[in-house]
């Protein structure tokens, strides 16, 4: 069970939290890109990239026999930041059908560029499970 965290005051984050308590074991999740089983890139459209790494962010999760409601924290490294901000009503509808309505904290960098060519944003994410 996690709990989100907000200062007084604060304006209401839209899409996040700025903080999470939680209690469990610690899983590091490391950055997912918008590939596939195989090792393919799903699609060259951020959406579809972006989508298919929470995808994997749940994956890994779940083989730990975690949920994604157990994230804590994800990290987006994205290699264009207004291909975001343009995305984000089509990137928000894509979040909540895997994450549902479960916001951990955030953090989003913009990147020159990420390991794998095609991929234009990886999502690193920490996970507390019972």
């Amino acid at each position: 069970m996690t709990e989100s965290v907000e200062p007084a005051g604060w304006p209401q984050p839209r899409g996040y939290s700025n903080g999470t308590i939680a209690h469990g074991r610690f899983l590091a999740v490391a950055g997912q890109v918008g590939w596939n089983e195989r090792g393919e890139i799903v699609s060259d459209d951020f959406v579809e990239q972006a989508a298919q790494a929470l995808r994997n962010v749940v994956a890994v999760v779940a083989a730990a026999g975690g949920a994604p409601e157990q994230v804590v924290r994800l990290t987006w490294y994205v290699t264009d930041k207004e291909r975001y901000r343009e995305s984000v009503r089509a990137l928000g509808t894509a979040y909540r059908a895997i994450f549902g309505a479960h916001f951990p904290a955030m953090t989003l960098v913009e990147v020159r560029g990420l390991l794998e060519d095609r991929a234009v944003v990886e999502i690193e994410a920490t996970a507390i499970l019972p």
